[in-house]
């Protein structure tokens, strides 16, 4: 378990890239806006996953159109933040470029954290609680080697046409997902205080902005930058905050 002091940011679900979205442009606009904040106080940034619709690394090229973005990350590394990247399920096939180009930690399974004396659980949030066999199933044949080698055989521009398919095809997916009562996430998080402790759960994936004690533990869903333009903020207390408050003012946090 990795311990941690200081003032910790976290957010997910930026979704940049989002074929024919409107406000693409805008949205990293204001998520430059909020590294520079993070930049300014901040000792670690926790991207929680689905920062890119898709993300693809071949040898020699990366997905194009996010050079504001990558700038902005290296300001952040070169200032002293640490930044911790968990994959999520759009962005899943991010491999070592951004680690070989900005010392940026990858994770792409749940992890602890002991940040500022509290036990942290903190994961993308895809898969996780019972059922969804379809899912996990899909999820597990996309992240064997094999597969990720035999799509990289495919020309770039032809790779990026099918996973722009894809992605929209698994956002619809993930409406519906959204959509539906059964909060997965919370049913893992009851059964793995079963036989386990966190102070702190937090998380993406969900796109809703949840703050709720399970047990004698809390859970943290942080929401998107699609809707909601929120981050959470750890040190000595944990807060949710709306990037933009006024965009935000009909859809109070919790």
């Amino acid at each position: 378990m990795k311990t941690i002091e200081g003032k910790c940011y976290f957010a997910s679900d930026f979704h940049l890239g989002i074929t024919n979205y409107p406000t693409d442009d805008q949205r990293e606009s204001y998520i430059l806006a909020w590294l520079d904040q993070v930049k300014s106080d901040g000792k670690h940034l926790f991207l929680l996953g689905d920062i890119f619709d898709f993300w693809f690394e071949y040898k020699y090229v990366i997905p194009k159109g996010y050079h504001r973005l990558l700038t902005k990350l290296e300001e952040l590394r070169n200032a002293g933040v640490e930044i911790y990247y968990f994959t999520g399920n759009h962005d899943m096939w991010v491999k070592s470029y951004f680690t070989k180009q900005f010392g940026i930690q990858i994770f792409r399974n749940p992890q602890l954290f002991k940040i500022n004396g509290k036990t942290v659980f903190v994961a993308h949030g895809d898969g996780l609680g019972p059922g969804q066999y379809r899912y996990k199933l899909i999820q597990w044949i996309f992240s064997r080697k094999i597969n990720i080698f035999l799509y990289g055989l495919l020309p770039s521009s032809l790779a990026f046409a099918v996973a722009e398919a894809a992605s929209r095809k698994s956002r619809k997916n993930d409406l519906r997902r959204n959509q539906n009562q059964t909060e997965y996430i919370e049913l893992f998080i009851e059964k793995y205080l079963q036989n386990n402790h966190a102070d702190l759960f937090i998380m993406g994936h969900r796109h809703r902005v949840i703050d709720k004690m399970i047990g004698s533990s809390r859970y943290i869903n942080t929401g998107d930058w699609l809707e909601f333009y929120t981050y959470f903020v750890l040190e000595s207390e944990g807060k949710l905050n709306y990037f933009l408050q006024e965009k935000n003012k009909n859809n109070p946090l919790p």
